[in-house]
């Protein structure tokens, strides 16, 4: 669960299909092949379309289009074993009053959400700063994220 397309996967129709999710996939220890199995991995964004530019990024996905859709997804995907949550978009809308106070304070928090949900930072390379601020992030979280998502596939 990202936040929102970028303007290349606006563009290309192709969730993910941009650097940011070249480090998903690496991430998750997972091939495209096996992320854009439809039957293995569920893409649901928490919003629905490209937003449209901001000063520093993306603007933040539209507000309506997790309240309108989402819980209509969900009632059709009851198997889902592990929900990968990524950036604070992401967190707010699935996780409400139980994130903490930031992202990395969420992010650090994961063992909390467990075993369904797993928030982590969004893979954009705009994050490249924290990640290396967070180099626990790296060492702690990322070997978890790939054995949990090897799990959840098999």
């Amino acid at each position: 669960m990202g936040q929102a397309p970028s303007l290349i996967v606006h563009e290309t129709e192709i969730p993910w299909n941009d650097k940011s999710g070249d480090r998903l996939r690496e991430w998750m220890g997972i091939s495209r092949d096996i992320f854009y199995d439809k039957k293995k991995v569920a893409i649901l964004p928490v919003g629905f379309c490209y937003p449209g530019k901001d000063k520093t990024g993306d603007k933040p996905p539209r507000k309506e289009c997790f309240r309108l859709w989402h819980h209509q997804f969900l009632e059709h995907m009851p198997a889902i074993q592990l929900v990968v949550l990524l950036g604070t978009y992401a967190h707010a809308a699935f996780l409400g009053s139980r994130r903490k106070s930031s992202l990395t304070a969420t992010v650090k928090a994961w063992r909390e959400y467990a075993p369904k949900n797993l928030p982590l930072p969004h893979p954009s390379p705009l994050n490249n700063l924290w990640m290396h601020k967070n180099r626990w992030f790296e060492r702690e979280v990322l070997p978890e994220v790939a054995r949990r998502v090897h799990v959840a596939l098999t």
